[in-house]
């Protein structure tokens, strides 16, 4: 057994079961088998290395990368609320970050958008994190005064960043999408309880979806098959489908609809790839990021401010694969209207695509 998972195993057996010696000893065991086995706990993970070299984590980043900025951040180490200092590296997101006494008093969570979101329960704790960095009002901002369809050399790529979970869930409450005027998005998505917390459908430790429980109340064989609307919103004509589905046949769309609108009006052709800063100069014009285009010195620079936000909503339903079950109508919203923008302006054919 490593000696990360001897201290772990130390942490947890010091918490307090309510069972005898031996069931309190195997039960500690086996959460932080499955934090072993969790992202959480992954040293050697981009996570929680990307800043080796530096030796230290700024503070900006600290707070989710490390669980020592974490419990700094939110004032569990005796300091002040506030992480305002870089912190050292070498900490995964270990049993106290969460398991301390202020974390599990946490009731309210800040979003990038400046909304802050009260009456939380344990989600506080994962919406610290899982909220993106981005949000409508940091795009506005980005654009504001500027032509929509003229390209602006000081423009860049704004990446809402990762696990953006919390912000998909809480939708228009927090406008972590980006949300067109004019227009009306889904709030938090309310499932049914008990299933309307993070820890109620993840694991709290492993961090996996407790598949069964949903599967079985949907009736489906595997998560994707789960849809509650008959809306053929991908107008594909099948409304048996996963939800899920039709988000994945909306997002390919908009990435067309993005392509083409980088090819008829900011007349510098764009690609995709999932690497920093994830859309580069298509030099082939051929909708595949080649050997070599995909690299920062090719990152894309064309940008308009109609673009950048269609880009923004492109990336913010690519980093959470879960939008299917954290708020489905919310993600088909914005990439619906961010299709919809840009077909203003091209020749994108928006069929018969419905919007919630």
């Amino acid at each position: 057994m490593s000696k990360r998972m001897l201290m772990a195993l130390a942490i947890a057996a010091a918490t307090t079961f309510a069972t005898p010696v031996l069931a309190q000893s195997e039960a500690a065991q086996a959460v932080v088998e499955a934090w072993i086995a969790s992202p959480h706990a992954r040293a050697d993970s981009e996570s929680f290395t990307h800043w080796d070299e530096e030796g230290e984590i700024p503070e900006a980043c600290a707070t989710c990368h490390s669980g020592i900025g974490f419990r700094d951040f939110i004032g569990a180490d005796g300091s002040e609320p506030g992480l305002e200092h870089p912190i050292p590296t070498g900490s995964v997101v270990d049993c106290e970050t969460c398991h301390n006494p202020v974390a599990e008093n946490m009731s309210s969570v800040t979003f990038p958008s400046g909304e802050m979101v009260g009456e939380l329960e344990s989600e506080a704790i994962c919406m610290t994190c899982h909220q993106g960095r981005e949000s409508t009002v940091s795009v506005d901002a980005a654009v504001a005064d500027m032509d929509l369809d003229t390209v602006n050399p000081e423009l860049g790529f704004i990446n809402v960043h990762y696990a953006v979970a919390g912000a998909t869930q809480l939708g228009s409450v927090v406008h972590g999408g980006y949300e067109y005027a004019g227009k009306t998005y889904m709030g938090r998505f309310e499932h049914v309880p008990p299933f309307s917390s993070c820890i109620e459908c993840h694991d709290p430790h492993a961090l996996t979806v407790e598949v069964e429980q949903c599967t079985a109340c949907h009736d489906v064989s595997e998560l994707s098959a789960i849809r509650t609307s008959t809306s053929d919103y991908d107008a594909d004509g099948d409304t048996s489908e996963g939800i899920r589905a039709e988000i994945a046949a909306l997002h390919a769309m908009l990435d067309e609809a993005i392509r083409l609108y980088s090819t008829e009006v900011a007349e510098a052709p764009v690609v995709y790839a999932s690497a920093y800063p994830y859309f580069f100069a298509d030099s082939n014009a051929n909708g595949t990021a080649d050997e070599g285009e995909a690299a920062f010195p090719n990152r894309y620079q064309s940008w308009t401010p109609r673009l950048l936000r269609a880009a923004y909503n492109y990336q913010f339903v690519k980093q959470d694969p879960g939008a299917f079950a954290h708020n489905p109508h919310y993600a088909i919203q914005i990439l619906f209207d961010s299709i919809e923008s840009l077909a203003e302006v091209t020749s994108f054919d928006m069929g018969g695509l419905l919007r919630p």
